[in-house]
């Protein structure tokens, strides 16, 4: 168990006489009061995933007083995410998700100072990151991610607070090498490739995410004023269906090799997805375009988002393909019709293009940045 953790941050200045109306019920809390509002305002707290987890997450540690809060995210806003990811809203699908979520925060707490790392967090860019704040709140939705998280923690020795979410179930856990087990404990190895379906393959109830979000930012809150037992040690497994809760022990395995470098693994390549793949700029596009209409120039441009995610915004002129229907047949392309493909921000379509090009395509490439790139171009 972790009774007894000290406060993670030392207390800031003195509360404004705005401060201490806002926040006046969370004032009366024993462990909390003054001084662990004062916590609360120095504390700078990294929330990786602007998504299911990290909506309620980032709202809560808001309306908590958190006095600076980050948010990395390298996605856009799309019409599935909006059941679960409340955060945004219908006016944000296609804006930056890093934007609309500071936006969000913004209208929820204005004392609250908002940093906005739109990027994807990879082994290159983990640790420098994480270095910048005391504590990391993980939503992400991929293994890979949460490795480098883990590692980036490891290494900076910094404390996070992990939640995951599948269909009616979720789990929340605290990790913090040198003070109790670390992610690596807990999965000392990811799994295989297309044996743990995503929240996109297996779906989600969005109030699961609220669920585990909730409990998240109550952990994050505990260990940054010092109240309660973290649930350092334990991993929490929440059941909606039967709506349970249940505690499960972890501890530090003896045996697990020490972290001395943040180790990229599938699902978080160590560099941009684009760094060795043939790529067109949103400029380049509009200008393939302008000579395809004109007949000069053939060629295919093909969406691999979600059909739901092309019908709200798309590329004029691009063929929607899902990425699951790329993967499944990269032959399908004609190699005699060069080909362009896109996504919202260049990830999906890097992995789709690695096996286009893997099926012998002899003249393919991808957007990069995606519709992001394209709609900052004012395409």
């Amino acid at each position: 168990m972790s009774a007894g953790l000290p406060p993670l941050v030392e207390p800031a200045a003195e509360l404004t006489g705005e401060e201490l109306r806002r926040y006046a019920r969370q004032l009366l809390l024993p462990g909390i009061g003054e001084v662990g509002q004062r916590r609360l305002k120095a504390a700078r707290v990294l929330v990786v995933g602007a998504g299911g987890l990290g909506s309620p997450a980032l709202l809560y540690l808001a309306a908590a007083g958190v006095g600076t809060v980050g948010v990395v995210d390298d996605d856009v806003v799309a019409v599935s995410n909006l059941h679960r990811q409340v955060v945004h809203g219908t006016a944000d699908v296609g804006r930056a998700k890093v934007d609309s979520a500071a936006d969000a925060v913004a209208r929820a707490n204005p004392l609250v100072r908002v940093v906005k790392h739109r990027e994807r967090l990879t082994a290159a860019n983990a640790e420098q990151v994480v270095a910048g704040y005391d504590l990391v709140v993980d939503g992400s939705d991929n293994f890979g991610t949460r490795y480098l998280v883990n590692d980036a923690c490891v290494l900076t020795g910094t404390p996070w607070v992990w939640g995951a979410v599948l269909r009616f179930d979720g789990q929340v856990a605290v990790f913090w090498d040198g003070h109790g087990p670390t992610y690596r404990d807990l999965f000392p190895a990811p799994p295989e490739p297309g044996t743990v379906p995503s929240c996109g393959e297996a779906g989600v109830l969005g109030a699961v995410c609220a669920a585990v979000g909730a409990a998240m930012v109550t952990e994050a809150v505990k260990l940054v004023t010092g109240a309660g037992t973290s649930l350092l040690g334990r991993v929490l497994v929440h059941d909606a269906l039967a709506m349970t809760w249940r505690p499960l022990r972890l501890a530090p395995d003896p045996r697990r090799a020490p972290v001395t470098a943040v180790e990229a693994v599938e699902g978080a390549p160590d560099r941009e997805p684009s760094d060795d793949l043939p790529e067109v700029d949103a400029a380049d596009l509009a200008h393939r375009l302008r000579e395809r209409a004109a007949g000069r120039a053939g060629f295919v441009l093909v969406d691999v988002r979600e059909p739901d995610e092309h019908a709200a915004h798309a590329i004029p002129g691009a063929v929607p393909v899902p990425l699951a229907d790329v993967l499944a047949d990269p032959a399908r392309f004609d190699p005699a019709q060069p080909l362009v493909l896109h996504c919202a921000g260049g990830t999906r379509s890097a992995r789709a293009l690695r096996a286009v090009l893997a099926a012998g395509h002899p003249d393919a490439a991808h957007l990069r940045g995606g519709i992001a790139a394209w709609d900052a171009l004012g395409g």
